[in-house]
């Protein structure tokens, strides 16, 4: 029997993939791709340190780099159902993670979960009128 890819690394050497999400009206999001995360003792906070240096010192990120990214909430986890919006779940609002101190593997963190990583207040206008824009 084949090995399924959330357990094929362990907890304290996952790889989790962050959408990095620029406008929900225009769908504008980019994959941050991290390895050798830590479940276990890497926090919320954490996480987003990680996400925002990246944005800010890798090549390919400059127009993201003046959104405020302030809030994480859990996508899917590998071999887990997938929300119909491209770039964020909409329900789940209990998905969001609120506790920046919260250790990842408390809300079941494992190899291969997706993350969106965005701004709250952008996604609130989003939430409240979930319409998009393809003509720019």
């Amino acid at each position: 029997m084949e090995q399924l890819s959330n357990t094929a690394l362990p907890k304290t050497a996952a790889t989790l993939t962050l959408r990095i999400i620029k406008s929900f009206e225009f769908r504008t999001e980019r994959s941050l791709v991290l390895h050798n995360i830590n479940l276990e003792t890497t926090t919320v906070g954490q996480l987003k340190d990680i996400a925002r240096t990246a944005v800010t010192n890798q090549p390919g990120w400059k127009p993201y780099r003046k959104v405020v990214l302030d809030t994480l909430k859990l996508y899917t986890q590998a071999h887990g159902a997938k929300t119909t919006n491209l770039i964020i779940n909409l329900d789940h609002d209990d998905w969001i993670l609120e506790d920046d101190g919260a250790i990842l593997a408390n809300f079941g963190f494992e190899n291969e979960t997706e993350v969106s990583f965005f701004n709250r207040e952008l996604y609130t206008k989003f939430q409240a009128n979930p319409t998009t824009s393809w003509d720019c």
